[in-house]
């Protein structure tokens, strides 16, 4: 990585005043005298634009939700509610308030009615309405003031408003003895740190966190939501510092300019490009997380780092919306997952839904088209592996051998899903480039030597999941036979290792 980095840092000192690069790539730290990558608006616009801003909202909430929680702590949920709907009103004014507000009465009322099915009817319909024309102008148009920001808020907070009043609604659905209140939408939704960019906290384990008494923190708990604040403080520098000398934002946007690119520089560009947008997740996410913390809740883990991924099943970049999927419509439709008919719809209809939350367009339907051809691919490998001869292959080999030949086809499979998400990242030419290079042009010495690196630190990821799995539970339970799939399946489950796991007591895996 260091080597494609030097070639990226060269490529982007001989370009900084190129034409086609001049409107991303603009005068950055004095101090550095160089220009810097700000191709990001979204990283611009938290960081740089609007910090003051951000900064001033959430540092507010945390003093009411402090002073709210010494004074009247049975009633900090309705103090978060009152701070985010006047936070909401001063920044987009009371005609969008009472946009958000309609949505949430009419769903809660569709709720009462205890039918699933009209909930996601109703849920989807309105979603639907702010991704269609005329529907999204008119709605827009409730927004006062023009400021940048304003795309972006509108977008945000509608688009999370429905995930929640969805989720609100089916879990009223499955209560058994009377409904939840409109109050406690109002409350769960307007929660300023997860409203306008989430993440997406299923109503279920919000109320459950927001109404729990409120007693002394766990030992040492302060001293990690401190050090995590730090942690991200150092990422947000880390990462500025860097767009001064890599601008591996911009560059991908010049086609021109990439077909004169090294091999290493263009594959090194693909990389980095997925793990900046895991890391740009991970700070963003991690800095709003920080607030929920010193609320008392517990909210949605960061990304796994996307590095030491290389099944379809864990790959995602917002852990909240995964979780919202998984629980709604994947685990729902999927049952067990080891049917493939039943496996096929519900990779299907996740990815339909989540090709309506980003918006219909060509790139999203392509992108969608190939993780879920991808997951699925996943399922049809392991159940050809199972079957004999192969599943007796298996078992006539040596763990390690196994292990290496799992390597192997995981070590493609990473750069599956490095150039399918390419698509959505940067663009489809940019895909088709970064392929063209790594398996054709660049064969045979690009490609061995990638594949090889790959493989290593495939071989390096499974012997830290297999310590992990051993710190986590050191004396697991014997080899079984290979057998289906026990249990429902979570995003935790890799498929592709699912031919002769180790296992406890609950089931967990533990290694090979």
């Amino acid at each position: 990585m260091l080597w494609s980095a030097s070639w990226i840092c060269e490529v982007s000192s001989a370009n900084a005043n190129r034409k086609t690069l001049k409107s991303s790539v603009r005068p950055g730290w004095y101090y550095f005298g160089r220009k810097k990558d700000t191709a990001d608006l979204e990283w611009v616009m938290w960081f740089s634009t609007f910090r003051e801003h951000i900064l001033f909202a959430l540092s507010g909430h945390v003093l009411f939700a402090k002073i709210c929680s010494m004074l009247a702590p049975q009633h900090r949920s309705l103090v978060y509610m009152v701070y985010g709907v006047l936070a909401v009103w001063t920044s987009m004014g009371w005609a969008y308030v009472g946009l958000l507000l309609s949505h949430c009465v009419l769903l809660y009322s569709v709720s009462l009615v205890k039918l699933p099915w009209l909930c996601w009817v109703t849920g989807l319909s309105t979603l639907a309405t702010f991704k269609c024309e005329p529907f999204v102008t008119w709605q827009a148009g409730l927004v006062e003031g023009d400021f940048d920001l304003r795309h972006i808020l509108f977008y945000g907070g509608c688009g999370f408003t429905i995930m929640r009043c969805v989720s609100f609604s089916l879990e009223n659905c499955v209560r058994r003895e009377g409904s939840y209140s409109l109050l406690e939408l109002l409350q769960y939704n307007f929660y300023l740190p997860h409203f306008f960019f989430g993440p997406v906290l299923t109503f279920d384990k919000f109320h459950v966190q927001v109404n729990r008494p409120v007693g002394s923190r766990k030992e040492g708990e302060m001293w990690s939501i401190g050090r995590h604040a730090l942690f991200h403080l150092g990422g947000i520098v880390l990462v500025d510092v860097l767009f001064h000398f890599l601008y591996i934002l911009s560059i991908p946007t010049d086609m021109k300019l990439l077909r004169h690119l090294s091999d290493w520089a263009i594959v090194g560009l693909a990389y980095t490009n997925l793990v900046y947008d895991w890391v740009k997740a991970a700070i963003m996410f991690g800095v709003i997380n920080t607030v929920s913390r010193l609320d008392h809740l517990d909210p949605p883990k960061p990304p796994k780092c996307i590095t030491t991924l290389y099944v379809f099943s864990e790959t995602h970049f917002d852990r909240g919306i995964n979780d919202w999927l998984c629980k709604y419509v994947y685990n729902h439709l999927g049952g067990n997952h080891c049917d493939v008919l039943k496996e096929l719809v519900a990779t299907l209809c996740t990815y339909s839904l989540t090709v309506l939350w980003l918006g219909p367009c060509p790139v999203v339907l392509l992108w969608a088209s190939l993780n879920c051809l991808g997951l699925n691919l996943e399922l049809w490998t392991a159940k050809l592996f199972s079957m004999e001869p192969l599943a007796s292959f298996e078992m006539a080999m040596s763990a390690a051998m196994s292990r290496r030949i799992r390597a192997i086809f995981n070590t493609f499979n990473f750069w599956t899903i490095v150039l399918y998400n390419i698509v959505a990242l940067n663009s489809a030419d940019f895909a088709k480039l970064v392929a063209k290079r790594l398996l054709l042009k660049g064969f045979p010495f690009t490609t061995v030597a990638v594949m090889f690196v790959t493989y290593c630190l495939i071989q390096t990821i499974k012997e830290w999941e297999r310590r992990q799995a051993l710190l986590d539970d050191p004396d697991p339970l014997p080899p079984k036979p290979l057998v289906p799939l026990e249990g429902p399946r979570t995003t935790t489950h890799f498929w592709w290792k699912h031919f002769q796991p180790i296992r406890n007591e609950r089931g967990r895996e533990l290694g090979y």
